[in-house]
């Protein structure tokens, strides 16, 4: 993960072994309601929790995991009613990340990609092309991510180009911090067209020319796969480019939806990181000499656990409340103050989810004592992933975001990162 956007390979690892291709897709459950996703995510979220210590002391990629996920109908959660899907609230979105990131915040990850490109195709697909990638989602396709360039200044730099050709378009560039991409079946990436205008590309996993390399090195988010795309005249459906040149002129809620999800997962983190230090104090922790007989009468424990819960249920509700105004702002036409509006509710929970995951995973290990830092446990893993994943969009942005739209009036710029 890199320091401003996403995770990203290291600069002069090994060379990274040639990972499988997903296997075909097959019909997954088709879940109908905001009740029955969330049960559906707490289902996942106990195969998620097994063995999560273990795949990431050893880097071992959640297939299985994921193939479960797939599996329950989590991936088609948002996809409209009117297409077949549950269309379910934003609040419920975070919340089924918050469940499985409690769980394992690697696995968590994955997905996340998939509905901040559902989100966008929500935007600016035609009807047609909507029609297409719903049904494919909810016939169990799993949707990756390219991510943006390492060249030029900004990360908003697109040098991936889609040419016309005799035998059909084709796509050629380099992308990272592809999160979900190894465990796709399509692969969207913005690219420039042949007329220089913006596009989202969708790209088979399984397409020639089309190499995904396992080469992420993170100390946290350990199994995310978060590597390396490369496209070498990959060829194209030309029915599955989307116009993106026409957001620049219109509010929607695609950033907002995304930064949703990653503060979610930051939720997750915490209230993972809070259980675990709960647990261990529990069970294995002793208590300080000559401070109290057990651990749960030792008075700075109890103040310590105190003050985290509550940090970590401000930092809940208020990601909550931002689902909410998301659902609330979605139901009517948006607009550029409405869509400012949601983005100042999404970097909000976004500061206190930080916030939130990185004291809690702290304090799980302070307050854990010395024996919490075995291998064995590996508990050190809820401040690797915290520590990772909050790197994602830092917050010090949302801070001036917040504060120059307080002070000044200044709108958010519209983007995938607010």
């Amino acid at each position: 993960m890199s320091l401003n956007v996403d995770e990203s390979a290291a600069d002069g690892a090994a060379e990274p072994l040639t990972p499988p291709l997903p296997p075909p897709p097959s019909p997954p459950h088709r879940i109908r309601s905001d009740a029955e996703a969330l049960a559906a995510a707490r289902a996942v979220a106990r195969v998620f929790a097994a063995g999560a210590a273990e795949r990431d002391r050893d880097r071992r990629l959640p297939w299985a995991e994921i193939a479960a996920f797939t599996e329950s109908g989590l991936g088609g959660i948002t996809v409209p009613r009117a297409h077949g899907g549950a269309g379910v609230s934003h609040a419920t979105l975070a919340e089924v990340f918050a469940i499985l990131a409690a769980a394992d915040g690697s696995a968590a990850q994955i997905p996340q990609n998939q509905f901040g490109v559902l989100a966008l195709v929500a935007a600016a697909a035609s009807p047609a092309q909507q029609a297409r990638i719903y049904r494919d989602v909810l016939a169990g396709h799993r949707i990756g991510n390219a991510g943006p360039a390492r060249n030029g200044k900004a990360i908003t730099n697109v040098d991936t180009r889609l040419t016309a050709g005799p035998e059909g378009p084709r796509l050629s560039g380099t992308r990272f911090y592809s999160t979900g991409a190894l465990f796709a079946h399509w692969i969207p990436t913005r690219a420039v067209g042949p007329d220089g205008g913006p596009l989202l590309v969708f790209v088979r996993r399984d397409a020639p020319g089309v190499r995904v390399a396992d080469d992420w090195q993170g100390f946290g988010q350990r199994t995310t796969a978060s590597g390396t795309v490369v496209f070498a005249q990959a060829p194209v459906e030309a029915d599955l480019t989307i116009d993106l040149a026409p957001l620049a002129g219109r509010p929607g809620l695609f950033g907002p939806v995304s930064q949703l999800i990653h503060a979610a997962i930051d939720a997750g983190l915490a209230r993972g990181a809070a259980a675990a230090a709960l647990d261990f104090l529990r069970s294995r922790t002793r208590p300080y000499p000559f401070t109290a007989e057990t651990v749960a009468e030792d008075p700075h424990i109890l103040g310590e656990i105190g003050r985290l819960t509550v940090d970590l249920h401000a930092a809940e509700e208020v990601l909550a409340r931002a689902g909410r105004a998301l659902d609330r702002i979605a139901a009517a036409p948006v607009t550029a103050q409405s869509a400012a509006e949601a983005s100042v509710a999404v970097a909000q929970a976004k500061i206190l989810t930080t916030e939130a995951a990185l004291e809690a995973s702290e304090r799980l290990l302070e307050l854990a004592g010395a024996s919490a830092t075995r291998d064995g446990y590996n508990l050190g893993r809820y401040w690797r992933d915290a520590r990772v994943h909050t790197l994602h969009d830092p917050v010090r942005w949302k801070y001036h975001l917040l504060g120059n739209h307080a002070l000044n009036g200044v709108l958010p710029a519209r983007h995938q990162w607010n």
